[in-house]
């Protein structure tokens, strides 16, 4: 790992120690108010079925994890912040949560039915992304599922105030064909994509990205 690449997960740990219980907090009923994303969700798990292991990978306080787990899914979630997965923990005490980078998943080969990705490459510089999805594609088996959401744009911002604290961390809203290419690439098959408009609750698009991983 180079020195920047050092310096970029170090401050995106750091920021999400900090933000960790204000951040679930105020996030804790986001899901009630959102049907476009329960019906990704929703689709997810129908196509990966009931008692499928997956991971919601950059799982942050686990409200999607728990989420996964009530459709009855086999859903643990792994994060880069001990703080985040301290308040995981706290709020599913029946699930499993795990320290660990998406650059290198603590997971055997194919060991997945399916893999979430859920908000959790936008601090990844772009050019940084290809091994992030190399990962997920390693970790699914064949016929799996992959399913990410993220920002669309082409912008990179920095964040200082965050949930109510001084934080310094980079965002990056990305180009759904960008992803599909990175995702193509690694062995997925993108099989539906949806783009939401810009509305009340957001400033920008928001894409999803649904992919079978090929053998």
């Amino acid at each position: 790992m180079t020195a920047s690449e050092t310096d970029f997960v170090s401050a995106t740990r750091t920021a999400y120690d900090i933000v960790a219980v204000s951040y679930a907090d105020l996030l804790k009923d986001d899901l009630a108010a959102s049907p476009w994303d329960r019906a990704m969700l929703d689709t997810f798990a129908e196509l990966v079925g009931v008692g499928a292991r997956v991971g919601d990978l950059g799982c942050g306080p686990g409200r999607i994890t728990g989420y996964l787990a009530g459709r009855g899914l086999a859903a643990f979630g792994i994060d880069l912040s001990p703080g985040m997965v301290e308040v995981a923990r706290e709020a599913h005490p029946g699930l499993e949560f795990e320290v660990g980078s998406m650059a290198a998943l603590p997971l055997a080969d194919a060991s997945l039915a399916g893999a979430l990705a859920w908000y959790s490459l936008i601090h990844t510089p772009p050019e940084k992304l290809p091994v992030l999805v190399a990962e997920l594609a390693r970790v699914v088996e064949p016929g799996g599922r992959l399913l990410t959401a993220f920002q669309v744009g082409a912008e990179r911002r920095h964040l200082t105030h965050s949930y109510g604290h001084d934080i310094s961390l980079y965002a990056y809203r990305l180009d759904p064909d960008f992803i599909a290419g990175l995702l193509t690439d690694a062995g997925f098959t993108v099989e539906a994509r949806l783009v939401r408009e810009m509305g009340p609750r957001e400033k920008t698009p928001q894409a999803y990205l649904l992919a079978r991983k090929e053998s």
